[in-house]
């Protein structure tokens, strides 16, 4: 690669798209390749520019990001796809570089498809104890999982923002009721589990932030709290993914703590038989732009948390 890496968002008026242009708009290090706005659903222009990037952000529906898969002839242009469309599909690899072996994998991919913001934190719990033999493969789980209502992208911001919302919308919501959500097969293959979980995703009235819970037993895991704390401590050593204990305020949790960072933060509560282990993070952070930044990072060989927020540690390091 010669220069600086050209980077192109397809898809940069969205809200993921948005969030990734902001983070990268200050950066040194690459070059951003815009698109007038009166081109940016023309398909000559936008493949001309995907052909001519190094990285690609594709921050499209799932339909579209398929469509712009197409459009690709330079073998060396390097796609980030962060749409459902992708993320079980074979020859793409799963951007989430914490998982064991997973960040050697995004270095070399041309095809890197970005974890959904629910998956990420359900992946995040539950992976590390799969492979450490605590939880089996044929483990039934239940996941619920708190989420502001920028995860519904713009239509979704425009009815809980309106100057005459809906009084229901300051509710929380739950919704894949039928146990169908599009998160669920990645939920599955990425953690190795034989099921998917059931699954309770619910929207509050919050902009960003979320918290994933998956209840556990230890007359499942055959662990207690201090033993999963441990595997957790020690699998994420490096990378965005940390394990805190206590980060609760005074016996309560909220799930947009740590809103406006590209981190997460991951914990175990409870006692005895029944404990809870929770991942909390922005939405549109780890869970979503972030998480392609980072993978971006990987990609170029740049520090990996470069044009990234992050908590009280930078990479393991206390700041």
């Amino acid at each position: 690669m010669k220069g600086r890496p050209r980077i192109f968002i397809d898809g940069s008026a969205g809200t993921t798209g948005l969030r990734i242009y902001e983070r990268l708009a200050g950066l040194n290090e690459i070059d951003l390749l815009g698109i007038p706005d009166e081109l940016r659903k023309d398909p000559k222009a936008r493949a001309e520019r995907i052909n001519s990037a190094d990285v690609v952000f594709l921050c499209l529906p799932d339909d579209a990001a398929r469509e712009a898969v197409t459009l690709v002839e330079n073998p060396e242009t390097v796609i980030i796809d962060t749409s459902t469309a992708h993320r079980t599909t074979d020859g793409w690899v799963y951007g989430f570089p914490e998982l064991r072996g997973q960040r050697e994998k995004i270095a070399k991919a041309k095809r890197i498809a970005n974890p959904g913001c629910h998956a990420g934190g359900f992946v995040a719990l539950v992976a590390p104890l799969v492979q450490e033999g605590i939880l089996p493969k044929d483990s039934r789980l239940d996941c619920f999982s708190l989420t502001g209502y920028s995860g519904g992208g713009k239509k979704m911001i425009a009815d809980y923002e309106a100057p005459d919302a809906a009084v229901r919308l300051g509710a929380p919501r739950v919704y894949g009721l039928t146990q169908t959500h599009k998160h669920l097969p990645e939920m599955r293959k990425l953690c190795g589990l034989d099921h998917e979980p059931v699954f309770c995703p619910v929207v509050g009235a919050f902009y960003s932030g979320m918290a994933v819970n998956v209840p556990l037993r230890q007359s499942l895991t055959g662990a207690s709290k201090d033993r999963i704390a441990e595997v957790y401590r020690e699998y994420y050593n490096t990378g965005l993914v940390r394990f805190e204990a206590d980060i609760d305020d005074g016996g309560f949790l909220a799930a947009d703590k740590f809103a406006g960072r590209d981190d997460m933060v991951i914990t175990v509560c409870g006692e005895g038989e029944r404990m809870t282990a929770i991942a909390v993070f922005d939405n549109l952070g780890k869970g979503a732009s972030g998480a392609a930044i980072q993978n971006m990072n990987i990609v170029l060989g740049l520090k990996e948390d470069n044009g990234l927020l992050l908590g009280k540690q930078e990479m393991g390091t206390e700041l």
